[in-house]
């Protein structure tokens, strides 16, 4: 529409009625949930640290709230697991020939494997059980994966010291080697981290993934080497999948660990373990973290 004023023609907009998008926009009001930067989401998780670390040591005093004996079955428990495999593998398969010290070889393969597998296996739950949480409140949704973390971390720190204790009544003595053990566990910390996300992510659109998790981390454990040496049952299989199995992660890390602490392992350890190690890491790390941070606004939804 057009009007003449005073000799010069104002085009006029016909009244319309505003979207709900427009006047958000008008109003600088943004979508509620919206996935941040990259970088800025780091900062929000940050800030938010002392949250996730108090919500990882409720839900680990939870656990064994019912539980007679309390937090003493985070020791209980990986102790009973390698009694059971030592009587099955070690005394009635016989997969100890060739290993010294069997006990701290199996010991070592449980514990380390088993952090990754419960730190797997809770987060693939995270974002389904605290729907109500991410409905309620607003919150980097990769708190609830990394909660699951801590968890099992703070469960770790009892059971090396059980696995210490062990390796010291089996004959081995301590040396600088030991130190060793913490690099090698940060390393797999990062790897679970990144892999704890990733599952995250899936089972969040997926449901059925937690009831095949028990699986898939069953066929993982026999594929480690936690039970038996993996050369000595490699020496007839194709050269690319002794390799795989080599280059495993898992396997990768549980050996990087026995050969920390144990001097029945050898002086050094095979030269691809550490860069595997640190491969392993960075890559699942930062590809796992991106890939849960790029789905943010659909958690909770639906």
């Amino acid at each position: 529409m057009q009007q003449s004023t005073s000799g010069t023609t104002v085009t006029l907009e016909p009244d319309r009625e505003l979207t709900a998008a427009e006047l958000a926009t008008r109003h600088g009001m943004a979508v509620s949930g919206a996935r941040p930067g990259l970088f800025p989401y780091l900062g929000q998780l940050w800030s938010r640290r002392h949250f996730i670390w108090a919500y990882a040591s409720a839900r680990l005093i939870s656990t064994y709230t019912n539980a007679r004996l309390g937090q003493v079955w985070q020791v209980i428990t990986p102790l009973a697991n390698a009694g059971v495999y030592f009587l099955v593998f070690g005394v009635l398969l016989g997969t100890n020939h060739g290993i010294d010290n069997f006990i701290g070889y199996l010991c070592t393969g449980i514990f380390i494997f088993t952090f990754t597998q419960q730190t797997v296996t809770t987060a693939a739950r995270s974002i389904s059980d605290n729907l109500n949480l991410i409905r309620a409140v607003h919150f980097p949704r990769a708190s609830l994966p990394l909660t699951s973390v801590l968890v099992q971390l703070q469960q770790l720190a009892p059971s090396m010291t059980v696995l210490a204790a062990i390796m010291l009544v089996t004959g081995e003595g301590i040396d600088l080697s030991w130190l060793l053990l913490l690099p090698a566990l940060a390393l797999q910390t990062v790897f679970s981290t990144g892999l704890a996300m990733t599952v995250a992510r899936w089972a969040s659109r997926t449901s059925d993934l937690s009831q095949l998790l028990p699986f898939i981390m069953r066929t993982w454990l026999y594929a480690s080497g936690v039970f038996y040496s993996l050369d000595r049952f490699t020496t007839d299989l194709p050269g690319w999948v002794a390799g795989v199995l080599h280059l495993n992660p898992m396997a990768v890390y549980i050996d990087l660990v026995r050969y920390a602490l144990m001097d029945s392992m050898g002086s050094r350890p095979p030269g691809y373990l550490w860069p595997a190690a640190l491969g392993w890491a960075v890559v699942m790390g930062v590809a796992g973290f991106i890939y849960f941070w790029r789905a943010e606004e659909e958690y909770g939804r639906g």
